[in-house]
């Protein structure tokens, strides 16, 4: 079965609701306008409930169909968030926001869920339960966590959890998914070293930390060359080393990096952290300083299920004829939250040739919308057929 013809039809509406939400973008949980502007589309459609306020800002619609209310419940979740970016498109629909952009396409996400839901609410062609979840901060804040906190899936009886993201690089309108870790758990680490200062023309008298400092971050590099197996996946990337002094001839008391590690298995996540310590500590000792280690962890790995992920595949490939195998991701995704709570897949849809997401250029791909409404639609008609 093509892209859904009703899509097609709405498709002009659907990309007036885009670029309205891409001109007023809105940062992790302050999204209150485009919160409020979800809930009122929901009721206009017919919702049988629309509840605001979960994971803060959050908006959940309830569509009930033809039969069978206390049968299946299928989640879908779409993010609504925006990016502390200023835009650089040039656009007619650009951000009015100063140093706010949609730059990861959350408002396309948000625009294509209100169009399944409008389509949903009108054809009740379906025996269960849609639940649609339009998540605030994805990007940074956990509002997925918070969602799930709020008791999201016990409160709606959520059985499984289905969720999209637009991809450049690939075809509009193409698809591609993998069973198991797909994206990466990102946690983040802040790392503080402490020597003896003093003056740069006589390091003898010192314990120089910028030296330390340097030495831990090359030996930091071993945890994915000599720790890590080989196929396992980890990133380890220090992104800042500051001292606390800016004179050319002082040796600072104090030196500061922060950085990110990405993995793709608990196993993994949990030996990154041992080592960063291990390492951290073992050269500020060896150097007669210290290193105070604080790390933080963030999304867990992104899991899909095996029995949805190949479920979301066959109505991929009814919609655009094929659907790849995606790569592995090593950014992060808080739909890794829902899918620690129920079963469910993550799927991307191709965006076309355009900037990559988290770029001041980018801009979600308006052509892409009839086939990420239809496939959304079509997890709840095939997997809750009506009788």
């Amino acid at each position: 079965m093509p892209v859904k013809n009703r899509f097609a039809e709405l498709q002009d509406e659907i990309t007036a609701w885009r670029r309205d939400i891409h001109e007023n973008p809105e940062i992790l949980f302050d999204t209150h306008r485009t919160s409020a502007l979800v809930a009122e589309k929901l009721k206009e459609f017919g919702c049988d409930e629309v509840v605001t306020g979960i994971g803060r800002t959050g908006v959940v619609g309830v569509i009930k169909g033809k039969a069978d209310t206390k049968g299946k419940v299928i989640g879908l979740r779409a993010d609504m968030d925006a990016l502390p970016i200023h835009e650089a498109t040039g656009l007619d629909y650009a951000s009015k926001t100063p140093g706010a952009m949609h730059a990861c396409g959350h408002d396309g996400h948000t625009a294509m869920l209100l169009g399944a839901a409008k389509y949903l609410s009108e054809t009740r062609n379906f025996d269960g339960t849609v639940v649609v979840i339009f998540q605030p901060a994805e990007e940074g804040g956990g509002g997925g966590r918070e969602m799930c906190e709020d008791n999201l899936m016990e409160r709606w009886g959520i059985q499984e959890v289905y969720g999209m993201h637009n991809w450049p690089g690939k075809p509009v309108g193409s698809f591609s998914i993998r069973p198991g870790a797909f994206f990466a758990a990102t946690d983040q680490f802040d790392i503080t070293f402490e020597g003896r200062g003093g003056h740069a023309a006589k390091p003898h008298e010192t314990v120089d930390t910028t030296v330390m400092t340097a030495q831990a971050v090359l030996a930091l590099q071993t945890i994915a060359s000599r720790n890590a197996d080989p196929i396992d996946q980890v990133v380890v990337s220090v992104t800042s080393f500051e001292t606390s002094s800016k004179a050319f001839n002082v040796i600072p008391q104090k030196v500061q990096i922060k950085g990110t590690v990405r993995t793709m298995s608990k196993e993994m996540r949990d030996l990154a952290e041992q080592r960063i310590n291990e390492i951290c500590s073992g050269v500020a000792a060896t150097f007669g300083g210290t290193a105070d280690v604080n790390y933080i962890r963030g999304y867990p790995v992104m899991i899909n299920s095996d029995e949805q992920t190949e479920f979301a595949a066959e109505v991929a490939r009814s919609i655009s004829g094929a659907c790849e195998e995606a790569p592995l991701v090593m950014g992060g995704e808080d739909f890794a939250y829902m899918l620690e709570e129920r079963p469910g897949a993550y799927i991307l849809v191709g965006n076309g040739d355009t900037a990559m997401v988290h770029h001041p250029e980018y801009n979600f791909n308006d052509e892409a919308i009839p086939a990420g409404c239809s496939w959304w639609a079509e997890i709840v008609e095939q997997r809750m057929p009506a009788a």
